[in-house]
């Protein structure tokens, strides 16, 4: 039986998360990790009365998970990841806003320790797809802007799954910047810039998580869209993730390279 520790149990992915080990054939919530955590609060998140609940990274018992599902904050993620994997835990990292330097260092801190694990930008397989298909259009199609939509509460911006589009679209085209001499007349109007990929976020109330890639070229246009309704649309992704984490000796960045 694989022990899984929950950090952010008691946020709305991490209860989609418990959920899902409830229901996985191998695995158990051994633990969670959450603000304001305390023992008594195991049939509210709905874990056996035997899952440890934590509040902070320092009450964390040695030995007490396999592997680390991480659905926390942007300004948490590299802590705990890094106290993760240098206490024997595979990493599941759902969790977006680690820096290029923040990813780099936790590759090298779990190859140090012999361990492999996933961060993945999305788990749902809509968006693994739309990012698949942009970097294939950026070679036809040089020209491109982002624009993702996430709900209110989303603390961090652009999305890590926008960022990660921007990426792959940046090493499938030539260096290229459209409509470089715009003048912006409201700063930031034309939103951040990723290697002359404009990315525009919006956070509004109702919406989960969206996305769409816009490509211009001579006489048409290109549009690819994918939308989250619901939050268990990511769950087929984690459960993928928990079943593969043994297999990965590397921390690897993305989900579509596990699949």
């Amino acid at each position: 039986m694989k022990r899984v520790l929950i950090a952010g149990i008691n946020g709305a992915m991490g209860q989609k998360v418990v959920n899902l080990v409830n229901h996985l054939d191998g695995f158990s919530v051994a633990a969670g990790l959450g603000l304001n955590l305390h023992d008594g609060q195991q049939a509210q998140l709905r874990v056996s009365k035997e899952t440890k609940l934590y509040a902070s990274l320092d009450e964390i018992d040695d030995h007490v998970a396999d592997v680390w599902v991480d659905f926390t904050a942007p300004q948490a993620v590299y802590p705990d990841v890094k106290y993760a994997l240098t206490h024997g835990m595979k990493t599941i990292v759902g969790t977006t806003g680690l820096t290029d330097e923040q990813e780099a260092d936790l590759q090298k801190v779990a190859k140090d320790n012999g361990l492999g694990g996933l961060i993945a930008p999305n788990f749902g397989m809509s968006a693994v797809l739309l990012m698949k298909f942009a970097k294939e259009a950026a070679a036809y199609f040089p020209d491109v802007e982002i624009i993702e939509m996430h709900h209110a509460d989303k603390k961090d911006a652009p999305s890590g799954t926008a960022l990660s589009t921007a990426k792959l679209i940046a090493e499938n085209r030539q260096p290229h910047e459209s409509a470089p001499h715009t003048l912006e007349t409201m700063k930031n109007v034309r939103g951040g810039d990723y290697q002359g990929i404009r990315i525009h976020s919006v956070r509004l109330p109702g919406y989960i998580a969206h996305e769409q890639v816009l490509f211009g070229g001579k006489g048409e246009a290109l549009t690819i869209r994918q939308d989250s309704f619901d939050r268990e649309s990511f769950m087929s992704g984690v459960a993928v993730a928990l079943q593969k984490v043994d297999r990965l000796d590397e921390l690897v960045v993305g989900l579509e390279n596990i699949l």
